[in-house]
C-alpha cells in the first residue's frame, strides 16, 4: 500500500537479529503495480526473453500486472569480538606458542549450506584450511579460518614472518565449545608490533574474530666492539662485517 511518485525512492529497512550462531535465510519481495489498477502491455514472443516473465505478475488477458523484485538474505551471526592474543618474541628469535580459540554457541546438528567451501565472507586461500570437527557421532561441523591483515602494508611486513596450523580440535555438545588449538610461529627479524585477526567460520553458521597482537622487542646485542688507541691524535681502526637478512 506504498505509493511512490514518479522518480521517487524508497528505502526499505532490514534488521536482523538472531538468537542462536547459525544461518538464517529470508527473502525481501517488492511487488509494484500502477496506482489506477492498468496494466503495462507485454507480449512474449519467439524472440522475447523469457527470463523476464519470472519477475513480473500477469492479469488474466495476458498483460503485465505488476512487477517484482526478489532480494534473498542470508544473514550470518558473528560473535562479541574476543580480548586480543598477544604473540611476544624476540627479534630475531622464533616463536612457537599454542594458542586456544574457543567458538561460543556453535549449534549441534545444523545443516550445513551446500556452498560453504566458497563463502564469500572467508577467502579460502591457501593460508585457509578447512577442519572438521566431530565428537563421535554422526554430526560433523566444519569451520574455514583465516589470518586477516588491517592493510596491505602489514601483510607484507607480517605474512612471511607468522604460520598458524590446526593441531588439535575439541567439541563440547553439553556447552556448545568448539576448542581449536593452533601452533602459531612467529619469527620476527626486526622490533615491530603488528596487528591481524584471525576470522572463523562455521559452514553451519557463525562467524567468530580473534584479534592477534604480534610484538617483536629489541634483539639481543650481536657483539662488542673494542676500539684501543694507538695514541693522541693517532686515529685507530676496527673492521667489522654486516650482513643483510634481506635483498
Amino acid at each position: 500500500g506504498v505509493q511512490l511518485a514518479p522518480k521517487e525512492k524508497l528505502e526499505i529497512p532490514v534488521l536482523f537479529m538472531p538468537a542462536e550462531m547459525k544461518i538464517y535465510k529470508a527473502v525481501v519481495v517488492i511487488h509494484v503495480m500502477r496506482e489506477n489498477g492498468e496494466s503495462w502491455p507485454y507480449k512474449v514472443t519467439a524472440g522475447s526473453n523469457t527470463d523476464l516473465t519470472r519477475n513480473v505478475s500477469v492479469a488474466e488477458s495476458g498483460e503485465t500486472q505488476g512487477i517484482v523484485w526478489i532480494y534473498p538474505i542470508h544473514g550470518t551471526p558473528e560473535a562479541p569480538q574476543q580480548k586480543s592474543v598477544v604473540i611476544r618474541c624476540q627479534a630475531r628469535q622464533r616463536l612457537e606458542q599454542r594458542v586456544e580459540l574457543l567458538l561460543i554457541g556453535v549449534m549441534p546438528g545444523a545443516p550445513a549450506l551446500p556452498d560453504a567451501g566458497n563463502s564469500s565472507e572467508v577467502d579460502t586461500d591457501e593460508s585457509s584450511n578447512t577442519p572438521e570437527v566431530t565428537d563421535g557421532s554422526s554430526a560433523t561441523l566444519e569451520f574455514l579460518y583465516e589470518l586477516q591483515y588491517q592493510s596491505d602494508e602489514i601483510r607484507s611486513q607480517l605474512e612471511s614472518l607468522v604460520g598458524m596450523q590446526l593441531v588439535e580440535k575439541e567439541w563440547d555438545r553439553e556447552s556448545r565449545i568448539v576448542t581449536l588449538i593452533f601452533n602459531v610461529v612467529f619469527a620476527p627479524s626486526k622490533p615491530m608490533r603488528n596487528e591481524a585477526t584471525v576470522v572463523v567460520q562455521c559452514t553451519a553458521g557463525g562467524l567468530w574474530k580473534f584479534p592477534f597482537v604480534f610484538i617483536a622487542t629489541e634483539p639481543e646485542v650481536d657483539d662488542v666492539i673494542n676500539i684501543e688507541a694507538v695514541g693522541l691524535n693517532k686515529e685507530s681502526i676496527v673492521g667489522f662485517k654486516l650482513t643483510s637478512q634481506t635483498r
